[in-house]
């Protein structure tokens, strides 16, 4: 291989002057001189303007650059407008074998803050000298590799601060349905006291036979049993609100429909309306039926409360669950319930796809007495990229099981399925099949090292209409 002729390159004369520059700055430090020599000869020198664009974000970037001196702007956008990395690079330094070695785009917009002096090197003669000098190959490698560990850590902790903001704005959002709920119930739970204490002082003052009392006391002691809504069908439900409307209808009580609803849902039929109507004649029935219907409701609204409670509850365990597996130090981690937390965590997103949701939690499956931190990070990066790629009403499933010693957690969805020739690549740093400001491309990377951490590992099958991602761990870990 002969070094490829270049119109503008650096005459004989000043090339031991570009030589020496090489040589004060601290990454060439140690090349051989007949190295930074080759490198010098390899080149044509440029000059920038201040402000000037050198290279714009996902463009393509074909030479390798060399700043002798002055300063340039690094940045990195989400799409969104948003900048993932805005830094300023100073002279010694030089950049773009990242593209150069990787054939990626460049994912990073250059522009000098400064009048900058540079070299510039193209890929054909970038190749040359990564072949003919292994010092200055050494130094160039060494410097990507660190820059790609930075840049993923960097990532990492992004993503996780995005995936922190996005559980936390979708636990805020989880905790408002309940709440709300809850405020209601406890608004119509003061407005039934109200209700139940005029009716209470009225009863005292008109007095009640013992067959009133008898009847009324036996529907409000099984009104006051009833602790769940009775279940009907929806045409069971209509059918039994229908019959019970027209009744109290045609006895004329006030707010027939409503009160047959809260009736219905506490299993209140016609026969006992019977056994009402037959104690009380006439007006006198009006004031029983709101007494019970307000008992009724009251009930039904105390229901709602303990069940808006313990939603409460059960979120705040999940939190508590997704965060105490993400600290440090040896745990028992039940995977069961690991991804149940994560799942509650990402419910939100899954609802806003109407995605439905199939959980085969098998059973007998071992505690993992583990020192690492990641599993939750495993569920919660597969997890979310099912429910990026199924489309809205999608479907995912979730399935654990103990097969030969071995937990398997099998995640998979109805999206449209992962390229053949993608998928030996999507473990690449960078490498992203999402849109622009969607994906870093880092997320499964992630996912494969943790399990290397647990000796597990992580298998793919995809197809049009079908993908699934299954974790394989070892039954029992050493920490």
């Amino acid at each position: 291989m002969t070094l490829p002729e270049l119109d503008s390159r650096i005459a004989p004369s000043q090339q031991r002057a570009f030589v020496d520059e090489l040589r004060a700055s601290r990454l060439f430090l140690n090349a051989p001189d007949e190295e930074l020599l080759l490198l010098v000869s390899a080149a044509t020198e440029h000059d920038f303007g201040a402000g000037e664009v050198i290279v714009e974000e996902s463009g393509p970037l074909d030479t390798f650059l060399v700043l002798l001196d002055g300063r340039v702007r690094v940045s990195r956008s989400d799409g969104k407008g948003n900048l993932l990395t805005n830094k300023v690079v100073s002279a010694p330094s030089f950049m773009g074998e990242m593209p150069l070695l990787t054939g990626l785009p460049s994912w990073m917009r250059v522009s000098t803050e400064t009048a900058t002096k540079g070299l510039r090197v193209n890929r054909e003669a970038f190749w040359f000298l990564l072949s003919r000098c292994p010092r200055l190959r050494d130094i160039i490698v060494t410097e990507m590799t660190s820059r790609v560990g930075g840049m993923q850590a960097q990532q990492n902790q992004q993503d996780k601060m995005a995936m922190l903001g996005t559980m936390t704005a979708g636990l805020m959002h989880e905790l408002n349905n309940p709440g709300a709920a809850a405020r209601r119930a406890a608004a119509q739970l003061r407005g039934n006291l109200r209700n139940m204490h005029y009716l209470a002082r009225s009863f005292s003052e008109t007095g009640h036979s013992p067959e009133q009392r008898a009847c009324l006391t036996a529907l409000q002691e099984r009104v006051l049993a009833t602790r769940n809504d009775v279940c009907l069908s929806s045409m069971q439900q209509s059918d039994a609100e229908e019959a019970l409307g027209a009744w109290l209808d045609v006895h004329g009580v006030p707010r027939a429909w409503e009160i047959s609803s809260a009736f219905v849902s506490s299993g209140v039929e016609l026969s006992d309306l019977e056994c009402l109507a037959s104690a009380f004649t006439g007006a006198a029935l009006v004031q029983p039926i709101e007494w019970l219907e307000a008992t009724a409701s009251s009930m039904q609204m105390v229901g709602l409360v303990e069940e808006s409670v313990t939603r409460v509850a059960e979120l705040a365990q999940a939190v508590k669950s997704y965060a105490h597996e993400g600290q440090g130090g040896v745990q028992d981690v039940d995977v069961n319930s690991s991804i149940h937390a994560t799942m509650v965590m990402l419910k939100h997103k899954m609802r806003e796809k109407n995605i439905g949701v199939q959980k085969e939690f098998g059973a007998g499956i071992p505690r993992l007495h583990c020192f690492c931190s990641g599993l939750n990070q495993v569920w919660t990066n597969l997890l979310d990229n099912s429910i990026d790629a199924v489309p809205a009403g999608g479907h995912i499933g979730v399935r654990t099981s103990l097969v030969d010693g071995e937990i398997r957690v099998a995640i998979r969805d109805d999206g449209p399925g992962i390229l053949a020739e993608h998928q030996e690549r999507i473990f690449e740093p960078f490498f992203t099949t999402k849109s622009v400001g969607k994906g870093s491309g880092l997320g499964l990377g992630i996912v494969q090292r943790i399990l290397e951490s647990y000796n597990g590992r992580l298998t793919l099958e995809s197809r049009p209409g079908f993908t699934e991602f299954t974790v394989h761990l070892p039954e029992s870990i050493a920490p």
